[in-house]
C-alpha cells in the first residue's frame, strides 16, 4: 500500500490536472438558472448556475464578459459555455464560463429590451425633449454608408421633392463593431461645425444583427445630445431600433425619411397657385362690391340734386324748431303756475299779514325775535314792529302769564 502523504495543495493540483485532461470537461454546455449574480470592480463576473437539485459555481473573466450583448440577472435561464476546472486554493471545482446565451430569447433581443427599459427610465424617449424639424431646411446631413442603396434613394427623393436643399454626406460604416463609434463621431462632427440644419441617420433593412449599430447605447446618447434635429431611418417598416425611440422623428424607411425632411415642391407650387386663384377671386368680389356701392351712391338724390337735400334738411330743422318752441312754452307755463301758487302760499304765511291784523313783533337789540319773557332782562332795549312803523322800548317789568 502506498503510504505517501500529500499536502492539500498537492492533492488539489492532482485533481485539477485530472479534470483539465478530461476532454469532455474542457468544452461543456450547461443549462440552468442564474443565482447570486455579482460583478466585481475588477470586471469579473461571479455567479451560481443551479437547477432543482444541484448548483455549480461559475466565474466569467472580464475579457469574456465584455463580449456579452445583454446584462445577465439572477433568475434568468441561460446556457453557459466553458470548461470545468479546479481552483486549487479552495479545492473546489467551478465552471470557467466563456459565453452565456439566454434561453427562449436571443441575447440581442434581451440586450435590446434591457437598454430600451434603461433609457426610457432616464427620460431619453420623452416627447418633451424632441426638437421640431425645420420646415424648409437649407442643408441636410446624411449619416450612413456611402455604398448602400439607401443613401442613393434619399438623395434622389430629396432632389425631386425640394431641389433647393443641399445634401451633405457623412459616410460611416453601419454594420460591425466599428459602426457605432463612427456614427457617434459623425453626429458630433455635424453638431460641432453646424454642417446642416437637419441630420438623417440610418441604413437599409437587414437582420437584427445587421441593424445592431443603431441599438447601441453610445449612438442613442449621441442622438439625444444632438443640438440639430435628428431623423432616424433604419431598416423597413417593422424594424424599430433604439435610435428610433431617441430621435426627434422616426421614419419607417430611409426613403420615408427624405419625404419627412423636406416639403414636396409640387405641393407647394399647387398651394401657391390655389392661393393665387383665391386672391384673384377675392379681388374680383371686392371690386364688384365696390362697383355696386358706387352705383348706389350715384343714384342717390343728394348727388343728383344737392339743393333738394338742403331743402329737406331745412324743413326738418323748422319742424324741430317748432317742437322746441312748443316744449319751451309748456315748460314756462307750468313754471309760471307753480310760481303763482308758491307766492300765494308765501304771502299767506308772511309776518306782515299778522301785523296788519293788529299784532306786533318784538325783537331784542340783536334783532332776534322775543318769544318769551326769559329772552330779555329788565332795562333791555327792544324794538316793537307794528303796522306802520317801529317802536323803540325799554323793559321796565316782566309779568308771567298763568297758563293753567
Amino acid at each position: 500500500m502506498n503510504e505517501k502523504t500529500l499536502t492539500v495543495s498537492e492533492l488539489n493540483n492532482i485533481i485539477k490536472t485530472l479534470i483539465d485532461c478530461e476532454p469532455i470537461l474542457s468544452n461543456v454546455c450547461v443549462r440552468g438558472e442564474l443565482s447570486n449574480y455579482k460583478i466585481y470592480p475588477s470586471g469579473h463576473h461571479y455567479f451560481t448556475l443551479k437547477d432543482s437539485e444541484s448548483s455549480l459555481r461559475c466565474v466569467m473573466f472580464k475579457s469574456s464578459a465584455s463580449k456579452l450583448r445583454f446584462r445577465p440577472e439572477s433568475g434568468m435561464g441561460v446556457t453557459a459555455f466553458g470548461r470545468i476546472s479546479v481552483f486549487p486554493r479552495d479545492g473546489a471545482y467551478q465552471l470557467y464560463c466563456t459565453d452565456l446565451t439566454p434561453e427562449g430569447t436571443g441575447d440581442l433581443q434581451i440586450a435590446y429590451e434591457q437598454l430600451k427599459t434603461k433609457l426610457a427610465a432616464e427620460g431619453l424617449f420623452d416627447a418633451s425633449h424632441k426638437k421640431p424639424l425645420p420646415e424648409f431646411p437649407a442643408k441636410i446631413a446624411i449619416i450612413t454608408s456611402s455604398a448602400g442603396a439607401a443613401v442613393h434613394d434619399m438623395i434622389r427623393i430629396l432632389g425631386h421633392r425640394w431641389p433647393m436643399t443641399e445634401v451633405v454626406l457623412l459616410p460611416v460604416r453601419v454594420q460591425g463593431v466599428e459602426a457605432p463609434p463612427e456614427i457617434v463621431g459623425a453626429i458630433r462632427y455635424a453638431n460641432r461645425y453646424k454642417v446642416a440644419d437637419l441630420i438623417i441617420t440610418g441604413r437599409g433593412g437587414g437582420s437584427i444583427e445587421d441593424l445592431w449599430a443603431f441599438n447601441d447605447e453610445r449612438v442613442a446618447r449621441a442622438i439625444y445630445d444632438s443640438e440639430l434635429p435628428v431623423i432616424s431611418a433604419v431598416g423597413h417598416e417593422p424594424d424599430v431600433t433604439i435610435s428610433d425611440y431617441v430621435a426627434d422623428r422616426r421614419a419607417s424607411t430611409p426613403s420615408n425619411a427624405a419625404e419627412i425632411a423636406v416639403p414636396d415642391i409640387n405641393e407647394i407650387r399647387a398651394g401657391l397657385e390655389n392661393l393665387d386663384i383665391r386672391k384673384l377671386q377675392a379681388m374680383r368680389k371686392a371690386l364688384n362690391n365696390s362697383a355696386g356701392k358706387l352705383e348706389e351712391f350715384r343714384n342717390r338724390r343728394v348727388l343728383q340734386s344737392p339743393l333738394a337735400y338742403v331743402d329737406a334738411k331745412r324743413t326738418e330743422l323748422d319742424y324741430i324748431r317748432d317742437k322746441l318752441i312748443a316744449a319751451a312754452d309748456r315748460y314756462n307755463s307750468a313754471n309760471r303756475n307753480s310760481f303763482v301758487r308758491l307766492a300765494a302760499s308765501l304771502d299767506a304765511m308772511s309776518p306782515l299779514k299778522v301785523i296788519s291784523r293788529g299784532y306786533s313783533i318784538a325783537a331784542d337789540k340783536n334783532g332776534e325775535l322775543v318769544r318769551s319773557i326769559s329772552d330779555v332782562e329788565l332795562n333791555d332795549k327792544i324794538r316793537l314792529m307794528v303796522k306802520d312803523g317801529i317802536l323803540k322800548c325799554r323793559v321796565v317789568e316782566r309779568e308771567a302769564l298763568n297758563n293753567e
